[in-house]
């Protein structure tokens, strides 16, 4: 390809696949980038390209440009074949990363991120780390599990939960829960909720600035508000120095404090005409129109 073409992900995985041996597999993010899960890109949080793994147990494959060697074991059950190039399957690629990951929270973002495609669940992964002992990072990958949610709809809310529930060491609190109220109407569906306060945490980024998403989030806000729900809202910055923001969510649990349990006007539990899609399970079960219809917030 010309110099000046910019590489796209998947032009990546081709030019790696096609140095492959013939018991070597394409692992890690690139065969997930592959497999089109959202958010993958290549690129490392610097922004730098990350090289594309391989896996090559019983050839004399070297390093080059851009591809790096793996002589780790490699059982032909994990190997897979997706439009013409050979990959590990989405459990061994997404442990991969986990058990490599530089910090917990980059470990967990890799779990999050690929059971977001319902490519894994969470109970899969625990059984294949049933399988890795004694293999490198099998600690990080077990513990990344316990961590980790399946119905995040972007990296931002990765962070912002883990904020609550191991910076702030807060129990119980769950990501995009839709909201009702206590007639069973759709309130909203926080990035964040703490059940034990009633505590509503959202990602701002820079779309959340533009006047119409900015009132809209206002009118989303006040809708909280009353049925007796605080909230929080994370920026950028906080994702950069969280201090400030647990500050404010500190702050807004003290007043959610204030409300008793039996005083709530909102609940999580759907009406009997509510389809729920919080687990891999559910969306997995869904029907093609159901996905389109039920899942499009998640796209967008």
């Amino acid at each position: 390809m010309p110099a000046d073409v910019p590489v796209s992900p998947q032009q990546r995985v081709l030019e790696a696949a096609a140095v492959l041996p013939a018991d070597g597999a394409v692992t890690g993010w690139a065969a997930l980038a592959w497999q089109r899960v959202r958010w993958v890109d290549g690129c490392d949080t610097d922004g730098s390209q990350l090289p594309v793994t391989i896996l090559t147990p019983g050839s004399q494959a070297r390093a080059q440009a851009g591809i790096e060697v793996s002589k780790e074991r490699l059982l032909p059950r994990t190997r897979q074949i997706l439009d013409g190039v050979v990959l590990t399957d989405p459990h061994r690629s997404t442990a991969f990363e986990v058990r490599r990951a530089a910090t917990p929270l980059s470990a967990v973002r890799w779990l999050d991120l690929v059971a977001a495609s319902d490519l894994i669940s969470l109970a899969e992964m625990a059984a294949y780390a049933e399988t890795l002992s004694g293999w490198t990072g099998i600690d990080h990958l077990r513990r990344a599990i316990a961590l980790a949610d399946e119905n995040v709809w972007s990296p931002s809310e990765t962070d912002l939960r883990l904020t609550f529930s191991v910076r702030m060491g807060i129990a119980g609190v769950v990501s995009n829960r839709p909201v009702f109220d206590l007639h069973g109407r759709h309130i909203g569906t926080p990035d964040i909720l703490d059940l034990e306060r009633g505590v509503v945490a959202e990602y701002d980024g820079a779309l959340h600035l533009a006047g119409k998403q900015r009132a809209k989030d206002l009118r989303r806000e006040g809708a909280f508000r009353r049925v007796g729900l605080e909230y929080v809202t994370m920026v950028a910055a906080d994702r950069r120095d969280p201090a400030d923001f647990i500050r404010r969510a500190h702050e807004a649990r003290a007043r959610a404090h204030r409300t008793p349990v039996a005083d709530r006007q909102w609940t999580i539990d759907p009406p009997g005409w509510w389809t729920p899609t919080h687990t891999v399970e559910m969306r997995r079960a869904l029907a093609d129109w159901q996905r389109e219809r039920y899942l499009r917030p998640r796209a967008a």
